[in-house]
């Protein structure tokens, strides 16, 4: 009896057989494509027939890159990737790396090539971009005058700015002499001094938009001195207009929103520009205003009218209060010189004499108040109420009580 294996041994062989297999780890397969469907986890899985059988295919989601369309049913390709085993389930499969639209792949190579050699003489580099100016006034249109490309830029061009002015070139877009006309387009519009201009057309298949990839039509935007923007087919459409233009839109419409400024919002803006001035402008003359108030008080405060005004009060009131402390002064003097009066009068000497009493005085004019102010033989002068009296001391006598003075005056 020959030697029994497991399913496993027998998968895993075969699987080897797969893998040493130089012409499977390298193949490209066209077919149709059936039951595709697109995983959560990225992966795509689908099979590939044609009228012989059927052949399990899966592109992993690290792939993906190369897959450049949306895949669907019924949709003939060419998948280059691994013919293997999956070893769990005994059945092999294409495991795709690459897929491209059977007829196309060809036209895909030649896209491939154009680009890397034009970005190698640097007709895309960033630095030769020109801007697009923000208000245009003249656009120019390179695009079928039939379908709707153009119909969508006019409509949209028109009602985003009312005043724009539009100038279409009719171009082939499509077949025989496409990209002949499409260059001429671009010349004649770059002529007249247009703002911007617009090259494109709609969706399609890559044989469609191939006019758009020729190399005549990449130096005729390079070389434009008039800004373009290229808007050919739908946004996952790519081509070589794309990347020689100023600027790519994804669609014609958005082409003719991104080169005409939507006037109505301008307006707006200008008008709450305009209201936002007014407010502002008030709100500065108010503050103005309040200054020149505040300059003008100061201005009154500081003012030599003022000032002298204010110099002249304060002198009055100096005045004034200079009057009352002089009538205080005077009256306080006046109130002392009456006290002083009363006092000399209390102790005058001729109130003194006017009770009575007499006063002496010496030869020198000073008062005798004691036997020791003057001496025997002395003229002294004797002054009373009504005149005066001169008399000669003869002899002196103190008193007989201790303590007291006495004196004997001989007049004569």
């Amino acid at each position: 009896m020959s030697s029994i294996y497991t399913v496993g041994q027998v998968n895993a062989y075969i699987k080897k057989m797969f893998v040493q297999d130089f012409m499977l780890n390298r193949i490209a397969v066209k077919g149709e494509v059936s039951n595709c469907k697109y995983h959560r986890s990225g992966h795509i899985y689908f099979s590939l027939k044609d009228e012989t059988g059927t052949m399990a295919c899966v592109m992993f989601a690290g792939a993906r890159r190369g897959l450049a369309f949306q895949m669907k049913d019924g949709d003939k390709v060419v998948a280059e990737g691994s013919v293997d085993v999956y070893e769990r389930d005994g059945r092999y499969q294409l495991y795709a790396r690459r897929i491209t639209l059977e007829g196309a792949g060809l036209l895909y190579e030649r896209f491939l090539a154009l680009k890397a050699e034009l970005e190698e003489m640097g007709m895309f580099a960033p630095e030769y971009k020109q801007p697009i100016p923000t208000y245009v006034r003249k656009l120019g249109i390179v695009t079928a005058p039939t379908g709707a490309a153009v119909r969508d830029i006019q409509n949209i061009a028109l009602r985003r700015n009312p005043f724009i002015q539009l100038i279409l070139f009719p171009a082939l877009v499509q077949g025989q002499g496409a990209a002949e006309s499409i260059v001429k387009g671009i010349k004649a519009l770059d002529r007249l001094g247009l703002d911007a201009i617009i090259v494109g057309r709609g969706g399609g298949s890559i044989e469609d938009l191939w006019a758009f990839n020729e190399e005549a039509v990449a130096r005729a935007i390079f070389e434009c001195k008039t800004p373009v923007i290229s808007a050919v087919g739908h946004e996952t459409d790519t081509t070589i207009a794309d990347f020689a233009a100023d600027l790519r839109a994804p669609t014609p419409s958005a082409a003719a929103e991104l080169a005409v400024a939507d006037v109505r919002g301008i307006l707006e803006s200008l008008a709450q520009y305009r209201r936002r001035l007014r407010t502002g402008f008030c709100r500065v003359l108010e503050g103005e205003r309040d200054r020149l108030l505040q300059y003008r008080t100061r201005w009154n405060f500081l003012s030599p009218e003022n000032q002298i005004r204010e110099k002249r009060q304060r002198l009055a009131d100096a005045e004034q209060q200079l009057r009352r402390k002089m009538e205080n002064r005077i009256r306080e003097a006046r109130h002392r010189l009456q006290l002083s009066l009363e006092t000399f009068r209390v102790l005058s000497p001729l109130a003194k004499l006017n009770q009575g009493l007499a006063y002496l005085e010496n030869p020198e004019g000073r008062a005798v108040t004691s036997i020791r102010d003057t001496s025997p033989g002395e003229l002294l002068t004797i002054r009373v109420r009504d005149g005066s009296i001169r008399s000669l001391v003869q002899k002196l006598e103190p008193w007989e009580e201790p303590g007291a003075d006495r004196a004997d005056i001989f007049t004569q």
